[in-house]
């Protein structure tokens, strides 16, 4: 047994766990022959699909040069540098298919992950001029992380993989269970779609959006093209759409219990899905209130990024919880680092009995779609408060003011941070965020005063900020429980009925 062999945790000889990778290495022996396929395909591209055809070349909308020069074509450097990176990615590919043929090389693999994320990237950053380049390295890009560290797990995972039941300790449901995550797949989606052909507008592939509210002169180009868009070196709609692509693969990356098997993979999905998610809520916000222009495909793409957070907080709460049990029973030597690097296994978890199975969605969709809504629950004050909270967000629309005017923009950004405190808090472990609206709603109410709106507006935003504030108080009924953070989620208990208790797991 060589030094390389004896590269294993505690559980099991080095002799098994080698044989372990060596086992499933040939499961998957596959995988590398088709990403020299890929690399090939890559390699070939810029001939097969024209990269460098004129007569196919866009331009960016909006007279916008790429980066930040004032040149709105540039067309021979984009291209060269489409061409180039479609010819390096390639080649890379291909060296590391065939390096990947033999196990244990675990660093050969996550090259060629990260080939496939700069494929990803590479049309939003390079500004392509090709239509045909954009479509075809995305697609690349997604199966090559797809074929890396999704269907066949973290490279050399058998090799160092704890075993252990599914469910948290004190937990009524597993968060990282595959119904749990179809959801926030289906939703992703939505943003993706939505976020491309926003996208492939601004790059120059369409010369218009559709726009069924707003219409597209007056409304969708006028924030597509505006100066805060054009503040972003690149498409801030590819930026999305390359977040909501990074999204889909982190959720379909690790086993049905990631929690403690996979930290750092529930870490990345929690970054890509809560702070970025929360920016581009606000970059919707500002549509308003700085573009003084609305865009309807731009609203879907903010909108889903709140549920997005509503059923993704779980799994990131599960995960820290797992963190810190870990170092206190001394795991992999009491190394949190290790533990979220390679996880670990989790005293007082047990099988997850409950959750339905994937194979049941076409024969009994309704129960595998309700498993998906695990830890998302609301009370009809609550959902009277986001509703409220809506028709403060479109009063300026009620009343015909123009955005931009004070009082239109007291409401815009109100209504929305109301929005977003009072909707995330549908999520059961962060439900004391439904306080920030207690002290959201009267700010509102007073700020209204100040701007010379008309007592129509004043009283409207007035109401409808002190009576969000008050449906914000209760706390109401959870329908699970969350082991030792169950007290943090019903905090303050005073604010909820003393009698209503959380599922016993």
């Amino acid at each position: 047994m060589t030094e390389r062999e004896s590269l294993f945790r505690e559980g099991g000889t080095s002799a098994e766990r080698w044989e372990q990778l060596r086992q499933h290495h040939r499961r998957i022996v596959w995988i590398p022959c088709t990403l020299m396929f890929l690399g090939f395909w890559q390699l070939l591209a810029p001939l097969t699909l024209a990269y460098r055809k004129e007569e196919l070349w866009a331009v960016p909308s909006g007279g916008r040069g790429p980066w930040f020069f004032e040149d709105a074509t540039m067309d021979v450097l984009r291209a060269d540098l489409t061409t180039w990176s479609a010819v390096g990615s390639g080649a890379l590919l291909v060296v590391l298919g065939w390096l990947a043929l033999r196990p244990n090389r675990p660093v050969v693999w996550w090259g060629a992950c990260f080939v496939g994320l700069w494929l990803l990237s590479a049309p939003i950053m390079l500004w392509t001029p090709s239509a045909a380049a954009y479509v075809n390295d995305t697609l690349v890009g997604t199966l090559v992380v797809a074929l890396t560290i999704v269907l066949p797990g973290i490279p050399n995972e058998p090799a160092f993989e704890s075993k252990g039941k599914a469910t948290p300790p004190g937990w009524s449901y597993n968060p990282s269970s595959w119904p749990q995550r179809l959801i926030l797949i289906a939703v992703a989606c939505v943003g993706l779609f939505a976020s491309r052909y926003l996208a492939a507008y601004q790059l120059g592939y369409v010369d218009e959006v559709w726009d069924p509210f707003f219409g597209f002169s007056e409304g969708t180009q006028r924030v597509l093209d505006s100066e805060l868009s054009h503040a972003f070196p690149v498409s801030d709609a590819g930026l999305g759409a390359i977040a909501y692509n990074l999204e889909i693969l982190a959720v379909l990356g690790g086993n049905a219990a990631r929690w403690r098997t996979s930290p750092w993979t529930v870490a990345i999905f929690g970054v890509l899905v809560l702070p970025l998610g929360l920016a581009h809520v606000a970059l919707i916000m500002s549509m308003p209130v700085i573009v003084q222009a609305w865009c309807t495909l731009c609203l879907v793409a903010g909108a889903v990024a709140l549920p997005m957070v509503v059923f993704a907080v779980d799994e990131v709460v599960a995960m820290g919880q797992h963190l810190r049990r870990a170092r206190e029973q001394g795991d992999r030597g009491g190394s949190t680092w290790k533990v979220f690097w390679l996880g670990s296994t989790s005293e007082g978890s047990t099988a997850d009995g409950r959750t339905p199975q994937m194979l049941d969605l076409g024969e009994r969709p309704i129960r595998v779609v309700g498993a998906s809504l695990w830890g998302a629950s609301a009370r009809l004050p609550l959902l009277g408060a986001v509703a409220l909270s809506i028709l403060l967000y479109a009063t300026p629309g009620i009343y015909g003011l123009e955005p931009g005017e004070p009082q239109a923009t007291v409401a815009h950004i109100g209504g929305a941070v109301l929005i977003v405190v009072t909707a995330v808090a549908v999520a059961e472990v962060i439900r004391p965020a439904r306080l920030l609206a207690v002290v959201a709603g009267p700010a509102v109410a007073v700020s209204v005063w100040f701007t010379g709106a008309g007592p129509a507006v004043s009283v409207l935003v007035l109401g409808v900020g002190l009576v969000a504030a008050a449906l914000s108080l209760p706390r109401g009924p959870f329908r699970e429980s969350y082991g030792d953070w169950s007290s943090v989620a019903a905090w303050p208990r005073s604010l909820g009925a003393p009698n209503q208790i959380m599922r016993e797991p």
